[in-house]
């Protein structure tokens, strides 16, 4: 009666984090993880809604995954189908919806509703992880979700709703249970990692410290983040080498005037402040980040000077 599940995520990196937990979650019912749709019996995948593109993509998905393997049952979650339920459903051979709102208690909702087998007295606890299994190295941990922002070209904070933490004693517990099965590198991730703990009276410093302080993981990321969430204190966890000397920060504009039709809370200057801060304070720093190209009213002039601010700041 074991059940073959086949697990999908398109998008960002919480989506990965999101399929890693429901990963181990089903192995915890006894079920195996199977890396061929058409071999599986329950399909699960995790849908994107961030471009009109990644709609297109997640439509494409679910229509190849049920044609390819009509037997199997569906179940679909993520922010295409919270922010459009009943287009995500027609045609497409869904069997089970789980809004965002509830995807983190996916399993135990498929299981219920699916009238799924459930044999957690012969799962066993792997020896490995099996993202090892499939080659990769990182581990991507759900911290946060949902943002209090609304930048005006963000469709996600509307699927993915209010802010919500994980208790730091939960994170702590899973990132070493990931390093006892041999992934030595995780990256904290959410919507909006910055405004961690804004439910709970903590904060994203506090978080890494404990993580620092309480696990024994050889690297320690974290995924995106705003500039204007970084605490004063920030810098000085990167003196812990494990805490590695990167940030993702988004930009989006070169331009003032762009930044505030997108509702922004950075102005170029002070986004330039944070950077040489960073590069003054922690050796070796690497700094990425995101542009919006061709956002509605922006000018050529906008432009040029985004493109002048880029090779400024040296990403």
């Amino acid at each position: 009666m074991t059940m073959r599940v086949h697990l999908h995520a398109l998008g960002c990196r919480l989506n990965e984090a999101e399929l890693e937990a429901w990963s181990r979650n089903f192995q915890r019912q006894g079920h195996q993880i199977s890396a061929d749709p058409r071999q599986a019996d329950l399909l699960v995948v995790n849908t994107c809604a961030v471009t009109d593109e990644a709609v297109r993509k997640s439509r494409k998905l679910l229509r190849r995954t049920h044609r390819e393997n009509p037997q199997a049952k569906l179940v679909v979650s993520g922010c295409y189908t919270s922010l459009e339920p009943d287009a995500a459903s027609d045609n497409l051979g869904v069997d089970l919806l789980v809004p965002n709102r509830d995807k983190d208690r996916l399993v135990e909702i498929a299981s219920r509703e699916l009238d799924l087998p459930s044999m957690p007295l012969l799962a066993t606890e792997p020896g490995e992880n099996p993202l090892l299994a499939r080659g990769r190295q990182r581990a991507f941990i759900k911290v946060q979700d949902g943002c209090r922002y609304r930048c005006t070209f963000c469709i996600v904070t509307k699927a993915r709703g209010d802010e919500r933490s994980r208790p730091m004693a939960e994170v702590d517990e899973q990132v070493n249970r990931l390093y006892v099965e041999g992934i030595h590198e995780v990256v904290l991730t959410g919507v909006h990692i910055g405004g961690y703990g804004s439910d709970s009276g903590s904060n994203l410093y506090r978080l890494i410290r404990a993580v620092l302080d309480d696990t024994d993981m050889p690297r320690i990321r974290i995924g995106s983040v705003e500039p204007w969430d970084l605490p004063d204190n920030f810098w000085e966890l990167f003196a812990n080498s494990r805490f590695q000397p990167h940030l993702h920060l988004p930009l989006q504009s070169g331009s003032d005037k762009v930044l505030r039709r997108m509702a922004r809370r950075c102005k170029v200057a002070e986004y330039a402040r944070l950077v040489t801060d960073a590069r003054r304070q922690v050796r070796d720093f690497n700094i990425t980040t995101d542009i919006i190209v061709g956002f509605p009213g922006e000018t050529d002039t906008d432009w040029q000077n985004t493109l002048d601010y880029i090779e400024r700041i040296g990403f």
